[in-house]
């Protein structure tokens, strides 16, 4: 029998696929919406990306994180290659954080960062990883070679060590995290730090975990001593709706981040154009999505919004990416649109088909049950087979979005274009 090809190797030792998991011990770091985002908080062993535009709060957030964490016992360091150790530590003393053991030093070279690594630490931050070169590379710091090479020597220090590691990374102007996107396959978790400069909510958001849920979002407030957890973001993120009070074009959309059903206002404007062709803004939504719920509306329910400018907003700073949201967006079109006035006490979800169909959507009792929460009287869903268990709340079914027109403004012409 001929060799095997390739150079010889030990043979691998092979586990069934029934073995028993390595209990692993998570190091929570006491700020529970970043422990929520990570699955239950630092694994030993892992390493963790996080990504977000210049000045959105990823070293605040991450330096509360590791001062927590040495407040509890834990050898932590926080490395530094954008900012002096006297900036830091002047941070640190702005966050009331001055008296945490954690060790602070600022240090570029790869080679340098590991062997440090290598010595001490169970817990470290490296803010950020486009500024650490490894001296055998020609290219300079934060090239696709050097970000790569250098994140591998962490990477692997961390690993063999059992310590957790969290990487800064830059953002380019699309929002997606610089460099080479194997960094991303070569970390266990990627995290996202959102939020719009005018506001003051930041989203921590996981786009991969290998250790918990994916999609998963956190909330937080940006103030005077940093970042403060947000536990009912659906009560923030409608706080300025004025009780009571009817509103054109506003719709409350109940929406799932992860496993946390969230409420969020979503506003329209429709006008004449101003000049020329009819201008689309979005804000924390997709354009396309948007273009696709105005066709619909046009070709299945007879209203005209193709000549039209058209403003839309999701209240807060906050991104929403599921299609549950088009009904939520239909609502606040077509009042827009006629001016009808719509009572703050109901809520919309459900998805919208090319052909005017409205889809249910999953998670209908954990939104129905947030809604109910914060004192919501009518949910309008799509209609589905099984009515959802969630008691306390006046349910209206709608399936086709000419009946949406109907119930908002009853002398639409959608109704008589409806189906045709």
């Amino acid at each position: 029998m001929s060799a095997a090809p390739g150079r010889a190797g030990r043979r691998l030792e092979l586990q069934p696929l029934d073995a028993a998991p390595q209990v692993v011990e998570r190091r929570a770091t006491g700020i529970a919406e970043f422990d929520r985002v990570l699955g239950g908080g630092l694994v030993p062993g892992s390493c963790v990306l996080i990504g977000g535009d210049p000045g959105i709060g990823k070293s605040t957030l991450l330096l509360q994180a590791v001062a927590n964490l040495a407040a509890q016992g834990h050898d932590c360091l926080y490395i530094t290659g954008e900012e002096a150790v006297s900036q830091i530590a002047m941070r640190a003393r702005r966050l009331g954080m001055a008296e945490a053991p954690v060790a602070l030093a600022a240090a570029t070279a790869a080679g340098d960062i590991a062997a440090t690594l290598c010595e001490r630490g169970e817990v470290a931050v490296v803010d950020s990883i486009q500024t650490v070169h490894l001296d055998g590379l020609d290219s300079a710091a934060g090239s696709v070679a050097q970000v790569r090479a250098s994140a591998q020597a962490l990477i692997e220090v961390a690993r063999r060590r059992g310590m957790a590691l969290l990487l800064v990374g830059h953002v380019t102007k699309d929002g997606a995290i610089a460099g080479p996107r194997v960094l991303e396959h070569m970390v266990d978790t990627v995290l996202y730090f959102e939020g719009e400069r005018g506001h003051h909510f930041r989203i921590l958001r996981a786009v991969k975990n290998r250790y918990g849920a994916t999609d998963e979002i956190g909330v937080f407030e940006m103030t005077d001593r940093g970042l403060g957890e947000v536990a009912n973001p659906s009560a923030l993120f409608l706080a300025e709706r004025p009780d009571g009070k009817a509103l054109a074009g506003t719709a409350v959309f109940a929406g799932m981040e992860g496993a946390r059903p969230l409420l969020v206002e979503i506003q329209a404007l429709v006008g004449p154009p101003a000049a020329g062709s009819p201008r689309r803004a979005v804000v924390g939504w997709d354009v396309g999505r948007l273009a696709m719920v105005l066709a619909v509306l046009e070709a299945r329910a007879g209203i005209a919004l193709g000549g039209r400018d058209i403003y839309l907003n999701v209240a807060g700073g906050l991104r929403i990416s599921e299609p549950a949201a088009d009904l939520a967006a239909a609502a606040a079109l077509i009042t827009s649109l006629e001016g009808a006035s719509v009572p703050t006490g109901r809520v919309w979800f459900g998805e919208i088909g090319l052909t005017g169909e409205v889809r249910p959507v999953s998670h209908s009792d954990a939104r129905l049950r947030e809604a109910r929460k914060l004192g919501f009287e009518t949910a309008v869903i799509p209609s589905a087979r099984k009515p959802p268990t969630a008691s306390g709340l006046r349910i209206e079914t709608v399936g086709h979005v000419a009946e949406v027109a109907a119930r908002l403004v009853t002398d639409l012409p959608a109704v008589r274009h409806a189906r045709a």
